[in-house]
């Protein structure tokens, strides 16, 4: 009996996440790891984070030591890019040769893309894009000269842990976003303000409100604002957020709704063929209702829930979506579902102006998630509160005298 083919269109964490679950958990037949990039997998967090910053090497955001893949009978091809499939003959269509693959496991990896800024005078060369390791080099490369003019474009995580990369570095920055606050959206905006005010002291300055219109260029580059203000630039970062790239689903007829629809072990609208990672949107059992998430926690959880779907096993995405950041000398971990702290109260245990707190966001007098600020080995409680559903005290939530881990 021939062995079964796994095919894995996206070469990134989520991808790899699938060959490595796949493997470790007995699977003998074909995995075929088809990369739009060159590169073999590797983790994004440090192109924003350490790496930007300069604390580490880009070898160390790889997936696997280079030889894994051999030892382990993972083909990884790279430069390949999918274009569409069909259903009845599983057959991959691949874009550039016009090449098919067949398989009997499709697994849709292909992440997001980076948005454009989409203004007259964004694809200036002045103009910095960040999703791929070439473009965190290029990014670095521009920073690190320091003494320069930054302004960043968008005021999500992205921007912000640019921004501190960048002042750390010794750069001008300015942070220009559309919301009244700095990641409002993410956290709210109290908790968006904790962030504006800890960039504000490290002297990065605030355009919030504003519209970006243009990119002037020439031999100086202006960012232009729908006010008519025009901001001086040497580099312009553009952290506009990204779009889920599920070209591939939709030209072969996949139920899509941002992103890839996945019921909860990561199975698609056409049978044999899942979706992991940033282009996934799956079902959530745990709030009844479908959460597409670009953390990279996310890429390891649904890789290793489709692969087990795909062994035939039991599978159902259970983890509670998780990320971090480390901007200055703040870290912080959030655990939690954000759409549903939309409206919620959320009650403070620790100083929130010394920026040594845990945020919980409470529905229903229910934690639905967590932010813990320059506060460490507090995740497996907070998960636990959150996992649970149990209604709980805010007053005792808020009380630092009482053990966290007996709430």
């Amino acid at each position: 009996m021939t062995e079964p083919t796994v095919v894995i269109a996206g070469a990134g964490l989520a991808g790899a996440s699938v060959a490595t679950e796949l493997r470790e958990h007995g699977f003998g037949g074909r995995i075929l790891l088809l990369g739009m990039e060159e590169h073999r997998p590797y983790i994004r967090p440090p192109l924003s984070k350490e790496f930007l910053k300069g604390d580490a090497p880009l070898e160390g955001a790889a997936v696997h030591p280079d030889d894994w893949y051999a030892e382990n009978a993972v083909e990884f091809v790279p430069g390949v890019e999918a274009g569409s499939f069909e259903a009845d003959a599983h057959e991959l269509f691949i874009t550039e040769d016009g090449g098919r693959i067949t398989y009997d496991s499709l697994v849709i990896a292909t992440g997001a893309r980076a948005r454009p800024l989409g203004v007259p005078g964004s694809g200036h060369g002045a103009v910095f894009p960040l999703r791929t390791q070439e473009d965190s080099v290029r990014l670095r490369d521009a920073l690190k000269v320091g003494g320069r003019r930054v302004v960043v474009i968008g005021s999500g995580w992205i921007g912000m842990e640019v921004a501190a990369a960048a002042r750390g570095y010794g750069n001008e920055v300015t942070v220009v976003g559309h919301s009244a606050v700095p990641l409002s959206g993410a956290i709210g905006r109290e908790l968006g303000g904790v962030f504006e005010r800890l960039h504000r002291d490290n002297g990065v300055e605030f355009r919030n409100d504003a519209v970006v219109v243009g990119v002037d260029g020439g031999t100086q580059q202006y960012v232009v604002l729908a006010t008519g203000e025009r901001i001086p630039a040497d580099v312009v970062v553009a952290g506009v957020g990204a779009s889920p790239n599920s070209l591939v689903a939709e030209r072969s007829g996949v139920a899509v709704a941002d992103g890839v629809l996945t019921d909860k072990g990561m199975r698609t609208s056409i049978e044999d063929v899942y979706a992991v990672g940033d282009v996934a949107n799956p079902f959530l059992p745990a709030i009844g209702r479908h959460l597409r998430s670009e953390h990279w926690a996310n890429a390891i959880a649904s890789g290793k829930v489709a692969a087990h779907a795909i062994l035939g096993e039991r599978a159902s995405y259970d983890d509670i979506p998780y990320f971090y950041s480390d901007q200055y000398d703040l870290g912080m971990e959030y655990s939690g579902y954000v759409p549903l702290t939309v409206g919620a109260r959320v009650v403070f245990r620790g100083d929130v102006e010394a920026r040594e707190f845990i945020a919980f966001w409470l529905r229903n007098d229910r934690v639905v998630a967590g932010m813990n600020v320059n506060v460490w080995d507090v995740q497996d409680d907070i998960q636990r509160l959150i996992r649970s559903a149990e209604r709980v005290d805010a007053d005792q939530l808020a009380d630092q005298d009482l053990d966290l881990a007996a709430l």
